[in-house]
């Protein structure tokens, strides 16, 4: 009676995960898609994680960069690049890079679809 009770249910978390997976939300909208990058990009920026990974390599850097950041329909960054910077260190440019395209969004756009963002941060 066990082992059904735990193939019964065994099934059932397998068959509900990829239902809990496919909730996040799809945008339409490019201004919704804007402001919900950059509050997402913020909430990175400040968060411990990146935080104590900056200043472990990078305490110095200071300054502004203005990005693009584009994001497909899966809610992946796509593409990073760098408009704008007071900040000439090419370690931190390339730093930052990659911690924006490993980044994932909470969102999902319609197919097909791939928006620009510009944003601008401070340090």
């Amino acid at each position: 009676m066990r082992i059904i009770r735990l193939v019964f249910g065994l099934t059932f978390l397998l068959l509900i995960s990829p239902a809990i997976n496919a909730q996040k939300p799809v945008l339409t909208d490019e201004e919704v898609v804007a402001e919900t990058v950059t509050k997402e990009i913020d909430e990175v920026f400040q968060s411990q994680e990146f935080t104590k990974k900056k200043n472990k390599k990078f305490a110095d850097v200071k300054g502004t960069m203005v990005i693009d950041i584009s994001v497909v329909q899966n809610g992946k960054v796509a593409t990073f690049f760098k408009v704008d910077s007071d900040i000439k260190n090419i370690d931190f440019i390339n730093f930052m890079s990659s911690y924006i395209l490993d980044h994932k969004f909470q969102f999902k756009l319609q197919k097909q679809q791939r928006y620009k963002i510009r944003y601008t941060v401070t340090f």
